[in-house]
């Protein structure tokens, strides 16, 4: 499920600078408005430029799972278990 823009934003925000203690909020990109209390601001096209780099990070956490997952099943299957035997260990 896809998060919130807020919470991207306040992610993004956290890994650029792990001490912002403001708040972020906003329901669309167009009505982001983040309260910097008193910290530094960054931004807003660094924390988009984070915002794509966390997504794509995700998008290849994913991609490898299910690559990792089909190199394991191939290979209790090469030791000779059923299918129905890797699905009962795997699942």
């Amino acid at each position: 499920m896809e998060k919130p823009i807020v919470h991207k934003y306040m992610e993004a925000i956290k890994l650029l600078n792990p001490s912002f203690n403001g708040t972020v909020s906003g329901n669309t990109e167009d009505e982001i408005v983040i309260d910097w209390n008193g910290e530094a601001e960054i931004s807003k096209s660094d924390i988009q430029a984070k915002i794509t780099e966390m997504e794509t990070a995700e998008t290849d956490a994913v991609a490898q799972l299910a690559t990792d997952k089909a190199s394991g099943n191939q290979k209790l299957l090469d030791l000779g278990l059923s299918q129905a035997e890797v699905d009962a260990i795997t699942k």
